[in-house]
């Protein structure tokens, strides 16, 4: 089991530890409801993916063209640097980074959070990487990654004092679900994960190989 793989039991373990049974339950619910629908079921391998600028921490646009013209990109989309499985795939990211970029690559993380947040994300896990910000979803929706949260889920959000509407600077409730994409210099797909389950990631040692072939 690799390292990102073993964080994410360790961390079910203690939820399932400390949190209340109810919001386990309700929480579980809401993902299999969430893959139940068959909604955001996000791009597949072979599509071609839509070009985009988004801005990065400090507001700078930057495109996703320019990027593919040094390399393949990473894209990976998280919920938020409130999830704390968005916090250890990133740090994941981060630990093999200098791996990817020796095989050419470009990570980009994309999340629905206002740059302020974004920025807040991206020192607390100390990333060297492009983290852009995908406020109303623009981007995650060509993707067909968008979801809207059930209210019951809102409410148990609520409850934790987790404010969402505040990180996305809206209050839609709407969230991507997990993903990461390889893309070719010719803005092709060549490998994509899509997850309904928000504690499922892939793990860059994944991804890493996925290159190296």
């Amino acid at each position: 089991m690799t390292r990102l793989l073993e964080e994410i039991k360790q961390y079910q373990s203690e939820f399932r530890q400390k949190a209340p049974a109810e919001k386990q339950r309700l929480m579980a619910e809401a993902t299999a409801e969430l893959a139940a629908s068959g909604i955001a079921k996000g791009l597949d391998v072979g599509d071609t993916i839509p070009y985009f600028t988004l801005p990065d921490v400090s507001g700078k646009p930057v495109a996703i063209e320019t990027l593919l013209e040094q390399g393949p990109v990473i894209l990976t989309f998280y919920r938020g640097g409130w999830c704390p499985y968005c916090n250890l795939e990133l740090r994941a990211y981060e630990r093999e980074i200098n791996r990817i970029r020796a095989q050419g690559a470009t990570v980009v993380a994309i999340s629905p959070e206002t740059p302020d947040f974004a920025e807040q994300t991206a020192n607390k896990n100390a990333l060297s990487f492009p983290v852009l910000s995908d406020v109303d979803l623009h981007v995650s929706r060509q993707f067909d990654l968008v979801f809207d949260l059930p209210d019951y889920l809102i409410e148990i959000y609520k409850a934790s004092g987790l404010d969402v509407a505040k990180h996305n600077g809206n209050e839609d409730w709407q969230l991507p679900k997990p993903a990461t994409f390889i893309i070719d210099t010719d803005g092709v797909i060549r490998f994509a994960e899509v997850s309904s389950d928000y504690t499922k990631r892939v793990d860059p040692q994944t991804i890493i190989e996925y290159l190296e072939q």
